[in-house]
């Protein structure tokens, strides 16, 4: 069976995206690998083995283009409105708490940032297939 370890995104200063998944999610620097054109930095939390692979092309100064292709990743947290209100308190900017129904029932509470090089995370409250 395959198992989910990690997304990669490409970023321009691994400094500021550190800062970002970290005051945003918790997670924290587990290792930091250089090559002479690049350097790969993984990031995690004690929550789960799975982890956001930071990818520096050295050089690189114009922003990425995202293109249409991108969706978004996810996180899950125990009590919404405390990590809304946690998040915006370290002065980043989450959208709108949303509710999402399916056929009249509540499929999905959530909200949406974007982190300094553009990527959309949702961040979803857990329950019911969200755990």
């Amino acid at each position: 069976m395959a198992k989910a370890i990690h997304m990669m995104i490409r970023v321009l200063e691994e400094a500021r995206s550190v800062t970002f998944y970290e005051a945003c999610f918790g997670l924290k620097v587990a290792e930091r690998r250089e090559w002479p054109e690049f350097s790969l930095t993984y990031m995690s939390n004690p929550e789960n083995d799975f982890e956001v692979q930071l990818t520096v092309n050295k050089g690189r100064t114009d922003a990425y283009d995202l293109g249409n292709g991108y969706g978004h990743v996810a996180f899950v947290v125990d009590n919404l409105e405390t990590e809304h209100a946690r998040i915006a308190a370290t002065g980043y900017a989450p959208g709108d708490i949303k509710q999402m129904t399916h056929d009249g029932q509540p499929f999905g509470k959530f909200f949406f940032i974007t982190d300094p090089d553009g990527y959309k995370i949702e961040v979803l409250q857990k329950g019911g297939r969200f755990k």
